[in-house]
């Protein structure tokens, strides 16, 4: 017998199926965002110390990025074949998806434990040159989080078990213990335990740690629409594929702002001047821009669960529904994140010098520019990243990736470039990411209005 919940995702109005779905899916992948950015704030206030530490998170941040990317597009992937297979009503399947969405979590922790014991000193190295106050404190912050990875890449699973069979305020719960318990642990170990960018590490992993552990307990007490078996974590080349078939391209796309951190921290670190206030706020700016963008990417994982169940029950009035008020969600709360950002960029960019002297000054100002002019995209990015969404959910694999390459690489990088041979790049470099959305933007539009399955 159909459950409740599914019922109501193939019944009920889709734009307030959407927005119940969505909300609590943008706080969660909102809160993604929290422990890197309350790591900043910390660590960047430790006075002198801090500016080395904020490069330090910085440098590291590519990885963790990376992490990120590769537990969401799993997460994505397991999503879409979970709620494809619970929308065609078959359990037995949707109890192996569950198992083999464990296995590869385990798996992709096993990588980030081995690049954390042998890989994470030359990563740091290779971006931070002979600052070697920056390489040892962002050697020991990303050693942490790689080596116990397990807590960031397991909530990211278990998350998505509760997520596609709509119970996206129970993983919101789960999240926000977490993030809470970085806030309070961020401030004790850093401070009051004089640990530094060590304790910074060790609060952010234990809070992922907690996250994941609620998020089990939710799962095998609450998410009664799916069987757990041990028969389920026999790996299965056909779920594995099934699940990658959506999973691979969005790694990728997640992935590549991994990249494009990485290549930005090079690209202005070859600045004719200011390099290391590029970087610096760079890396403080980027942390702030993802609450805007973590927020559409919510929208774009709702978009996704809602959407592949319709379209997997051949419903094709509430898939096109699904298209056009997914959209007009993801570009509406673009919008209102813009105006947010515009009318408190100041107070926003402060929040890493309240405890400087003086030290961060100009990195304040540079992020204050930073934020007034990136806001400025943020609706073309919301528009490009609800249609990759779209044509994720209606497996094209392809096309969402051509949209990440273009706004995270192909258009962003050359520009930055460009503006970094200029005395003036702390004021104009930011141009180069509203130029990129735009464009992207375009390119998005035709992408969507050429797909052939929902016609």
């Amino acid at each position: 017998m159909e459950n409740q919940q599914t019922n109501k995702v193939a019944t009920q109005s889709v734009p307030k199926l959407l927005w119940r779905l969505g909300l609590p899916m943008i706080l969660s992948m909102v809160l993604q965002a929290v422990y890197n950015i309350v790591d900043t704030a910390f660590v960047i206030n430790m006075g002198e110390e801090g500016v080395n530490g904020n490069l330090a998170l910085a440098y590291a941040f590519p990885i963790q990025l990376l992490m990120i990317a590769v537990g969401v597009g799993t997460g994505i992937g397991i999503n879409a074949a979970l709620s494809r297979s619970l929308g065609e009503r078959k359990a037995e399947k949707a109890s192996k998806i569950v198992g083999n969405g464990i296995f590869l979590g385990v798996c992709i922790y096993v990588a980030f434990l081995l690049f954390g014991i042998f890989g994470v000193r030359g990563f740091i190295v290779l971006q931070a040159g002979g600052n070697a106050l920056a390489v040892e404190m962002g050697t020991e912050y990303l050693q942490i989080c790689c080596c116990c990875s397990f807590g960031c890449i397991g909530f990211m699973i278990y998350e998505r078990f509760l997520q596609a069979t709509g119970k996206t305020l129970y993983s919101t719960v789960a999240q926000i213990a977490g993030a809470l318990t970085n806030i309070v642990l961020d401030y004790v170990f850093i401070y009051p335990c004089g640990m530094g960018i060590v304790g910074a590490a060790w609060a952010t992993v234990i809070g992922q740690v907690l996250s994941l552990l609620v998020a089990m307990a939710l799962h095998y007490f609450a998410n009664k629409e799916v069987q757990n078996t041990w028969q389920g974590l026999a790996p299965s080349i056909r779920i594995v594929r099934e699940i990658y078939a959506v999973g691979w391209a969005a790694a990728i796309m997640q992935g590549l702002l991994s990249v494009m951190m990485l290549l930005m921290n090079l690209v202005l670190g070859g600045a004719q001047t200011d390099a290391a206030l590029l970087q610096g706020s760079f890396g403080i700016y980027y942390k702030i821009m993802q609450f805007a963008l973590f927020a559409v990417f919510g929208i774009s994982n709702t978009i996704i669960t809602v959407l592949s169940f319709n379209y997997g029950v051949g419903d094709m009035a509430r898939a096109k529904a699904c298209v056009k008020h997914g959209l007009i969600m993801s570009v509406s709360v673009a919008l209102l994140i813009t105006v947010l950002f515009e009318l408190f960029a100041e107070p926003l960019a402060t929040l890493f010098s309240l405890a400087s002297g003086g030290v961060n000054e100009n990195i304040t100002q540079v992020v204050v520019y930073a934020i007034r002019i990136g806001a400025i995209g943020y609706v073309f990015m919301g528009y490009s990243v609800g249609v990759q969404g779209v044509l994720q959910a209606l497996r094209y694999s392809v096309a969402p990736l051509v949209i990440s390459l273009l706004r995270l690489v192909v258009f962003v990088l050359p520009v930055a470039y460009l503006f970094t041979l200029s005395p003036n790049a702390p004021l104009l470099v930011w141009w180069s990411f509203p130029i990129s959305e735009l464009l992207t933007a375009v390119v998005s539009f035709f992408l969507l209005k050429n797909n052939k399955k929902l016609r």
